[in-house]
């Protein structure tokens, strides 16, 4: 089962933002976020439970979420953003 979760980030200045993520293998343009009017740019997506590793990809830089559970480490051992669905 699947849950509806919601990102956000804070980023007036950037063009575009995506999600990249273990829930869709990396891939950096399958899960664009959208720009709201106050510069934040936001997104759901539909989960399994458990941990789901992630970054924000603002103008094509891997960007970690400030306001994730806390941090793992990506297919590459580099830093990511760690969520807990429930």
């Amino acid at each position: 089962m699947r849950k509806p979760v919601s990102l956000f980030h804070q980023s007036a200045q950037a063009g575009a933002v995506f999600v990249t993520g273990d829930f869709n293998d990396w891939n950096h343009t399958s899960h664009p976020m959208q720009r709201q009017p106050d510069g934040g740019w936001t997104i759901q997506i539909p989960l399994h439970h458990g941990h789901h590793r992630y970054l924000f990809l603002v103008d094509g830089v891997p960007t970690l979420d400030s306001q994730a559970l806390g941090t793992a480490r990506g297919p590459q051992g580099e830093k990511v953003s760690l969520i807990a669905v429930s």
